[in-house]
């Protein structure tokens, strides 16, 4: 059973960082599509960012391209979040998730109940 802890959420103003960190904990697989997702209230999670753990590559939505960044430290079983430039529709719960895959399956973010691991979530606010 993979465990996912994610940490790092708060409350920013528009224009500032924040760096979210996921810990993963358990059968951890070498070929794994990890993301961060992110939900607010009601609407629909929306996949943010992916990387698939063998090669490092990655995969963004539009709406964070060129202010967000992800990165795996394998060793340390960390997936990380680096958030700049923060807009007030940032705002939501971060969650990170976990499925092994092929890569190609990784390039394409999928429905919530397409991946098998999921934290508990962390909650980004930015204010104007």
């Amino acid at each position: 059973q993979v465990r996912l802890v994610e940490s790092g959420g708060g409350s920013v103003q528009a224009g500032g960082s924040l760096r979210l960190s996921c810990a993963a904990s358990g059968a951890i697989k070498s070929n794994l599509c990890m993301l961060w997702f992110r939900q607010n209230g009601g609407l629909e999670p929306e996949g943010v960012a992916s990387i698939y753990t063998l090669t490092g590559g990655s995969h963004y939505a539009d709406s964070v391209k060129d202010r967000f960044a992800i990165s795996q430290d394998i060793p340390k079983k960390m997936l990380y979040l680096e958030m700049n430039n923060l807009k007030v529709n940032d705002t939501a719960i971060y969650y990170c998730a976990a499925r092994p895959s092929p890569q190609w399956w990784c390039q394409t973010f999928r429905r919530r109940n397409e991946y098998d691991h999921w934290g508990q979530g962390t909650q980004v606010t930015v204010s104007s």
